[in-house]
């Protein structure tokens, strides 16, 4: 892709003036129907420093109603986001549904940045740009239109633009000397990361912006065919959303074993064991919960499991050994309707921690692949996508220094009903059963099948999960607690 070539566009005043009228008048209308149809729209504008990325946006802001529409500028992140997945600071300003972010330089300017100043070698780009990549490709498969702008002019123009300046262009630069100096590397290296990136998914548009008003109005016409076209297609079913064929198993029982028909559920462990070894672990893990913020080292808890496994409970035993300043229990239940607005892993990044903190996920975002899979919250193609996010998300938070762990607390039909009855008969207990429960209950068979899938597909190396028996809570609580020391005292060892 080439992103220098200057044919000479421009547009005079006489048209731009006549022209102006209906497009601003179309954009506003395509912008109100984005707004029902619930279509996220998402632009990221980058380009040569004097190319007026500023006044493209200001020119956006004058055109469109400011009403869902943002602007957000990704300077050097801050020393909050340093301590969080370099996505972070991303993921919670995206747009929700029938909104407009503009992201002035957004994820492409740390890589930009850093390939003009020789911190990026040939073979390394690929590996950098995995990520957006996958990222932008997950945000589009979730009713998000992506545009991205790149703006060039030529050299001789770009210097005049930058000597008039008052102050340095762009803080990727010292000063306006070594802007100009450094355009030859930026605009290379700019122009292969805008070949390797420019895909269907989210495509690049290289525009002339020597012509301020050719420049503003071939942005104003990309941005409104492409959200023209979005809403054309929304009704349309796109490959996109034609699920993948699940497996076909025989009727046989012995055919339809699941991983959690190996759960040995009779495992269990005397009290007064159970006492001692729980406040051992307990100071155990106090200790290495503290090594492990010192190392800057986050941690992720994350719990699923059947109803009345035992997840609060488990959770509460672990606490116990936390001191307070250092960990957060997030409760999840279904999405709330900003939530619903944007995509589902949005309200998930939006709890990340900073760097040496812990963070407990009672159910999380796994409830794409089973609550909603089960009950058709979601379609077979969303949840079928899910996996894939699932484990990005997973790596992202793993490859910044996390640790992260995922227990299934598995109990038998038997032992459910068992406790639902007591809940039912004790008065202090009735607030924890309630008629989801019991209609949960029911469909097991779904769920013991959508479990399987979800260890199968996102047990990974480096967030792997452990079926808990839980029959024995006494037990179940202890292995819990045993996983969670004997992985922290070795990834602290391995950081000392």
């Amino acid at each position: 892709m080439r992103n220098s070539i200057d044919l000479g566009r421009s547009v005079s005043k006489e048209d731009y003036k006549k022209e102006l009228p209906e497009l601003r008048s179309r954009l506003l209308e395509a912008q109100r129907a984005l707004r029902t149809a619930g279509i996220r729209v998402l632009i990221i504008i980058e380009g040569l420093d004097g190319s007026g990325r500023a006044e493209v946006v200001n020119k956006l802001h004058e055109w469109l109603d400011p009403r869902g529409l943002q602007t957000h500028t990704f300077w050097n992140p801050s020393d909050e986001e340093l301590e969080r997945p370099a996505f972070w600071r991303f993921w919670r300003v995206l747009p929700g549904a029938g909104e407009i972010a503009l992201f002035l330089g957004g994820w492409y300017r740390e890589i930009i940045t850093d390939a003009t100043h020789e911190r990026i070698k040939n073979g390394d780009l690929d590996a950098r740009l995995t990520p957006i990549l996958a990222l932008e490709a997950m945000l589009a498969s979730d009713r998000t239109l992506i545009l991205k702008f790149w703006y060039h002019l030529p050299s001789e123009v770009q210097e005049q633009r930058l000597k008039e300046e008052h102050s340095t262009p762009d803080d990727r630069w010292p000063s306006i000397k070594a802007a100009i100096k450094g355009r030859e590397a930026l605009a290379q290296w700019a122009e292969r990361i805008l070949r390797h990136s420019d895909t269907a998914d989210a495509p690049w548009f290289s525009i002339e912006a020597e012509d301020v008003r050719y420049r503003d109005l071939a942005t104003g016409y990309t941005l409104l065919e492409g959200i023209e076209k979005s809403l054309a297609v929304q009704n349309n079913r796109r490959s996109a959303d034609i699920p993948p064929p699940e497996p076909a198993l025989p009727l046989a029982a012995s055919a339809r074993i699941t991983v959690l028909d190996h759960v040995d559920l009779s495992a269990n462990i005397s009290k007064s064991s159970y006492d001692t070894e729980l406040a051992d672990m307990q100071n155990e893990i106090r200790s290495l919960l503290w090594r492990a913020h010192a190392l800057g080292i986050s941690t992720y808890l994350v719990f699923e499991g059947w109803d009345a496994a035992g997840k609060g409970g488990t959770i509460r035993k672990l606490t116990a050994g936390m001191d307070a300043r250092l960990y957060r229990v997030i409760p999840y239940g279904a999405p709330s309707s900003h939530e619903l607005a944007h995509h589902y892993l949005w309200r998930f990044w939006r709890q990340v921690p900073r760097a040496g903190r812990v963070a407990i996920f009672d159910r999380s975002w796994y409830g794409r692949v089973l609550v909603e899979r089960v009950e058709g919250f979601a379609s077979q193609a969303e949840w079928q996508r899910a996996y894939h996010d699932i484990n990005e998300f997973e790596e992202q938070l793993v490859n910044h220094k996390g640790l992260l762990l995922k227990f299934w607390l598995h109990i038998s039909p038997e032992e459910q009903l068992r406790r639902f009855e007591d809940r039912q008969n004790t008065p202090w207990k009735n607030y924890k059963i309630t008629p989801d429960d019991w209609r949960n209950r029911e469909k097991r068979p779904a769920y013991e099948l959508a479990v399987n899938e979800m260890v199968l597909r996102t047990d990974t190396e480096f967030a792997p999960w452990h079926l808990v028996a839980n029959e024995n809570k006494e037990f179940g609580r202890l292995r819990v607690l045993e996983i969670v020391r004997d992985t922290l005292k070795k990834r602290v060892k391995a950081a000392e």
